[in-house]
């Protein structure tokens, strides 16, 4: 059982990928939001979105205990949960003003895969660099120490990327 729940916290096996596992699980993660996204409903995403960060605070510190350390570089299951919220702003505003989120396989297409690229360069930018209180976070206690922090990560690029949805050149992406 213990190594299916470390299979589990290191994304499927991703983590263990001895370069930038966080990059990797990160990718992994926007499969994670294309599932998501197949009832195309927003409350659906909400809810998806909810369990996954709440079943990765167990799993991430499951694997803490398994690997006897803190926060293990191949844990990856936070950086997969906390990638919908980095979209969750964007796909709001889509479902309020559309009645409707975008199909799973747009994100992959033009001119979604411009925006999903730069919302994947930002949490991994906001995730390495941790500014307060991301890094301050990780400080809480077992999985929550390791998932909290992704998740203020992705935090901010949503309200990075809603402030750009704003903006004029928005619409040409």
């Amino acid at each position: 059982m213990q190594g299916f729940i470390l299979w589990l916290a290191q994304g499927f096996g991703i983590g263990r990928i001895r370069v930038m596992p966080g990059t990797f699980g990160s990718l992994v993660g926007i499969l994670w939001v294309m599932l998501l996204l197949v009832p195309r409903n927003f409350w659906v995403y909400v809810a998806g979105t909810i369990f996954g960060v709440g079943i990765s605070i167990w799993i991430c510190g499951a694997g803490e205990r398994i690997l006897k350390q803190r926060d293990p570089s191949s844990v990856v299951m936070d950086e997969i949960t906390a990638m919908p919220i980095c979209f969750m702003a964007l796909f709001a505003k889509d479902w309020f003003k559309n009645g409707h989120l975008p199909e799973p396989q747009s994100l992959v297409l033009t001119p979604y895969w411009k925006m999903v690229l730069v919302v994947f360069v930002l949490f991994r930018i906001f995730d390495i660099a941790k500014p307060w209180p991301v890094r301050q976070s990780q400080d809480l206690h077992g999985g929550w120490g390791v998932t909290v922090d992704d998740v203020l990560a992705a935090f901010y690029v949503a309200a990075l990327s809603l402030i750009a949805a704003m903006w004029p050149f928005y619409k040409a992406v």
